[in-house]
């Protein structure tokens, strides 16, 4: 029987007695305080009336006085909503999309702000929409499925933040931070357990160490089993067609795994010193653990001419992809790649703030992080041993960055930012491919002499080394107490390496008719220079009422094609940034004694040179336009469009205990360039963003108990518009997911001190099926199969906090 590889259960049971272990800290120094200690809940219970204070302009405002488009949930709405992972904040902040990838993609989000981001976590490519948590910049798509652990607030920034935040953020950028130690000692214990298993434990604690040293610390530990049954096909269709026998391991039901699974762990400690009034230094450090089965996905559509004449659409809930690869070519043994995603990830900061004087203060931002990250892909998404596509991926990442800004007072007249940004990062990207539904006719591999089946074995070792340089200037000029003017510049510097490792799987030379082997040592670069900037003006008509209007530029940095099949493709195949110029007005306002916020946003994006996939690499492979017969999965700057669109956010606190928020987002747009080697995929008619529409509402009322507490029942809606999915041939129509929307449900009961909650939830209160966006569909034309990642069923699950 082939082997398998396997997963141990030791370090998922570590990493839950760590969490353990800090529960148990937190509990330890509750018996020593009184009934009138701090908790680390929010005093507020009613979320949508706080006014939240953001650093989104490097300085502490109201975020309804920010002259920006801009989401903020605090601590307190993210436990009202029962929100833990980032993508649930996003799909109640107005055009905003995360979505957690699929199993080709590894453990990774594509995020999409304004219709501008990024899907691909490939080293090479930037992402379009910056991630930060506590001020470190999160520089790869890969890594960043995160808990939202021990958070104070989440900030949403959409539009360009290039004169704003470290580093350049062409969609806008999502900005976590963590609560900060402090004087109090705290601490906070909280389990779950819900449908399949289930199991949550949440724990955090802070200590006052001395007078001006604290600690605090926090852990969480998630595993669910999956949603999605991976079923053996002989099993479940025993004298099939094609022969496949049922493995010897599997059970009576047939099924081998579950996808979708949840196994994830994460810690972080941090330690703060706050000497005098001049000095603020805090230290941090993390490390997270995922591994899990790979994303929920089933086959969506399965042309069967080229599946051997067999459907292998299993269901809503299941799939026959078996990550199984047969004897052949140069694999003298069937084997099967995993179906796990495995990640470890650790990092380390230091954020120094130093007042020289009451006007004057410096900041300083170091960080470290590192990642380990393994998965095993089945591309074709069939058990059908006659097309397999098989991949295993093994990323190890390196970066360090160093931010330094001075914030001053120029009096009354002005505020001012100057700094710096370096960043250095290192990716060597391990991989293993076994590709074996190629047609000759139209991509000239290697046949096998005994099947006639055409294949591409390789192994790539690539290593990738990029670095990034700026300096950036922010002045707020007060012309008068009403009226602030805002100017921003930025110049960016850059630079990218992808150095190309094409093996035989055995690690010696890959000899291919293609000439794929022809890429091993090849050196492909890029570097690039940009200027950047933000002028701004708002005026307050009132002390409750605030316009402003915007004009800012950003980039997505350029890069070099990361999967070519000839030695041309890359050394030809370096590309330019992507470019926007985006002009925006909006209007804050605050009613009713400020008990109600509405604030209102429209926007016109220029958007130029769009880095997209295009199927004509003739001028990269120095060959007459539309004679190129070699295989293009190319990256080029092949388009230009715009984009346009209006958001709305409402919250509201009508009577003391009853909380109202909304919002409301439409976007729409025209492409006004597409390049003929885009090859027709994308046609100049095709929407350039979808869904055109977005909203959300969620209403809670705290009922009080008096002596008994208080019950809190809590209801939330999100919901989009149609989506396009892209058309599978050039002439075929566009594909959509239908409009769809989710419903969560929550009960919460707090006792009178509020230090002890207990809590029903249900999610996807109605059950709705769906598919995620951004299917995998890149093998239709030769494999003839799509996958796509389902949504999560509907989930119950009981919760219990106590804090002291």
């Amino acid at each position: 029987m082939p082997p398998h590889f396997s997963r141990s259960a030791a370090a998922r049971r570590a990493l839950a007695a760590a969490v353990s272990g800090i529960a148990l800290l937190a509990a330890a120094p509750a018996f020593a305080q009184d009934s009138g200690s701090t908790t680390d809940t929010a005093s507020n219970d009613s979320p949508a009336g706080n006014e939240i204070i953001v650093t989104a302009q490097f300085r502490a405002q109201n975020v309804q006085d920010t002259p920006l488009a801009i989401t903020a949930v605090d601590s307190a709405m993210l436990a009202a909503r029962n929100q833990t992972d980032l993508s649930q904040v996003a799909a109640q902040a107005p055009n905003v999309q995360l979505t957690q990838m699929g199993g080709a993609f590894g453990s990774s989000m594509a995020a999409y702000i304004r219709g501008i981001g990024q899907y691909d976590f490939n080293p090479a490519y930037e992402p379009g929409v910056g991630l930060y948590v506590d001020d470190v910049y999160y520089a790869t798509l890969t890594g960043n499925v995160l808990d939202l652990l021990d958070l104070d607030r989440v900030e949403v920034l959409r539009g360009p933040q290039g004169t704003l935040t470290g580093r350049n953020s062409i969609g806008g950028a999502i900005k976590l931070f963590s609560k900060k130690p402090d004087a109090d000692n705290s601490g906070s214990i909280e389990a779950a357990y819900g449908s399949r298993d289930r199991t949550d434990l949440r724990a955090s604690m802070n200590f006052k160490l001395t007078d001006n040293l604290f600690a605090r610390v926090a852990g969480v530990y998630k595993h669910q089993d999956g949603y999605v049954d991976q079923v053996d096909y002989g099993c479940a269709n025993p004298g099939n067609s094609l022969g496949i026998t049922a493995n010897p391991s599997t059970g009576k039901d047939c099924v081998t795994d579950k996808l979708g699974e949840k196994n994830y762990a994460g810690l972080r400690g941090a330690l703060r010193w706050t000497p005098d009034d001049k000095l603020d230094w805090t230290v941090t450090g993390d490390y997270t653990y995922e591994n899990r089965t790979a994303s929920a996905g089933v086959l969506t559509v399965d042309d069967t001419s080229k599946t051997d004449g067999v459907n292998f659409i299993c269901g809503k809930y299941c799939t026959y992809a078996n990550w199984y690869v047969p004897a052949g070519g140069q694999v003298d043994q069937p084997y099967y790649m995993p179906n796990k995603t495995m990640f470890k990830g650790w990092g380390v900061s230091s954020d120094m703030t130093y007042s020289l004087n009451d006007d004057i203060e410096l900041k300083s931002i170091t960080a470290y992080r590192a990642y380990h990250e393994t998965f095993g892909t089945d591309d074709d998404y069939t058990p059908d041993p006659n097309i397999t596509g098989a991949g295993y991926d093994d990323l190890k990442f390196h970066f360090f960055s160093q931010e330094l800004r001075l914030n001053a007072k120029l009096g009354s007249f002005a505020d001012l930012t100057v700094g710096g940004y370096y960043n250095d990062e290192k990716t060597t990207y391990f991989t293993r491919q076994d590709i074996r539904y190629i047609d000759y006719a139209i991509n000239g591999y290697q046949q096998t002499p005994t099947t006639g089946d055409f294949y591409l074995q390789f192994m790539g070792n690539d290593p990738v080394n990029a670095n990034s340089k700026a300096v950036f200037g922010t002045v707020i000029l007060h012309p008068t107490s009403a009226l602030n003017i805002t100017a921003g510049i930025r110049y960016t510097k850059e630079h990218k390496d992808y150095t190309f490792v094409r093996k035989s799987l055995d690690g010696g030379t890959l000899v291919d008719p293609f000439g794929v082997g022809l890429l091993d040592g090849t050196v492909a670069n890029y570097d690039g220079h940009r200027v950047d900037w933000r002028i701004s003006a708002d005026y307050h008509v009132t002390d409750d009422v605030m316009a402003y209007a915007t004009v800012s530029t950003g980039f997505k940095g350029g890069g070099v094609v990361a999967r070519p099949f000839t030695r041309n493709q890359a050394v030809n195949g370096a590309f330019d940034p992507e470019t926007l110029t985006a002009y925006e007005f909006g209007v804050k306002t605050a009613f009713f004694g400020r008990r109600v916020h509405a604030n209102f946003a429209t926007f016109y994006n220029d958007y130029k040179n769009i880095q997209l996939p295009i199927s004509d690499c003739s001028i990269l492979d120095e060959v007459p336009a539309g004679t190129d017969t070699n295989t293009c999965a190319a990256i080029t700057n092949a388009g230009d469009g715009h984009m346009y669109g209006a958001e709305f956010e409402f919250n509201a606190t009508p009577i003391d205990g009853l909380d109202i928020d909304a919002t409301l987002s439409w976007i729409d747009g025209a492409w006004d360039r597409i390049d003929d080697v885009v090859g027709g995929s994308i046609k100049i008619g095709d929407p350039i963003t979808t869904p055109n529409w977005r909203w959300s509402f969620g209403i809670q009322y705290k009922a009080d108990l008096g002596a008994s507490g208080s019950l809190t029942p809590r209801f939330d809606i999100n919901g989009l518009s149609k989506e396009s999915l892209g058309r599978l041939t050039l002439n075929s129509p566009l594909d959509y997911n239908p409009a769809y929307a989710l419903a969560n449900a929550r009960l919460t009961w707090k006792d009178k001190d509020e230090d002890l909650a207990v809590s029903l939830e249900v999610q996807n209160l109605f059950d709705k099926y769906y598919l995620l966006p951004l299917r995998f569909s890149a093998l239709y034309a030769t494999a003839g199969t799509v996958y796509s990642n389902v949504g999560r069923p509907r989930e119950w699950a009981i919760s219990v906090k106590k804090s002291f």
